[in-house]
């Protein structure tokens, strides 16, 4: 599922794929409002109609956008937790551009959307590890690891990176003990002013 303007990556997905897939594009909007009562219908009518020919669901979000409206879609009571939950969030960092994003001052209240996606994330891509050197390598991996020190990070070129680090994640596992410590220790980060340590 893909949110934004133009659809690129979802066709290319369709074209090197392998077997019979489906991409669903939705191009009406932001998905962290106005439709995140479309993504719940979607997700209701693929859970009735192919439970059984799906193993999992991956959702895009293009540029900067916010993942706590998803998240918490996952937690609603809209969907039926037996057919499908949240299985983890996987941010990839562009390290040619990352740095500048991060540090991106924004109104007062207002959190920045590059900090708030390694906050949340329970994988993180080092994507264009090639256009960067050690020294800024070092520096952004020191900045990410201080938002967000549990996360797994992978170092790739051109996003390519194992499917296993990407599916099965079992970061929303209802059953991990540490999930709501998590949680509460990315609001509490997130409502901290993040300073350019």
């Amino acid at each position: 599922m893909q949110s934004g303007e133009v659809d690129i990556d979802g066709s290319l997905v369709a074209s090197h794929s392998s077997v019979s897939e489906d991409v669903i594009t939705v191009n009406n909007g932001c998905i962290c409002c106005t439709m995140r009562e479309d993504l719940v219908k979607m997700l209701l009518k693929l859970v009735k109609e192919k439970r059984d020919k799906f193993d999992h669901i991956v959702i895009e979000k293009i540029g900067l956008a916010k993942p706590a409206p998803i998240i918490e879609t996952f937690c609603s009571d809209e969907l039926d937790s037996h057919y499908l939950k949240l299985d983890g969030v996987v941010t990839l960092i562009d390290l040619k551009h990352a740095m500048q994003h991060l540090n991106e001052v924004k109104p007062r209240f207002v959190v920045n959307e590059a900090v708030e996606q390694v906050a949340y994330a329970d994988r993180i891509i080092f994507n264009k590890i090639d256009l960067v050197s050690e020294a800024e390598l070092e520096v952004l991996t020191k900045k990410i690891k201080h938002i967000n020190g549990i996360a797994q990070i992978k170092l790739a070129k051109f996003g390519s990176v194992d499917m296993d680090f990407v599916l099965g994640v079992g970061g929303y596992d209802l059953e991990r003990e540490d999930l709501f410590q998590r949680l509460q220790t990315v609001e509490i980060y997130l409502r901290v002013p993040f300073t350019n340590g």
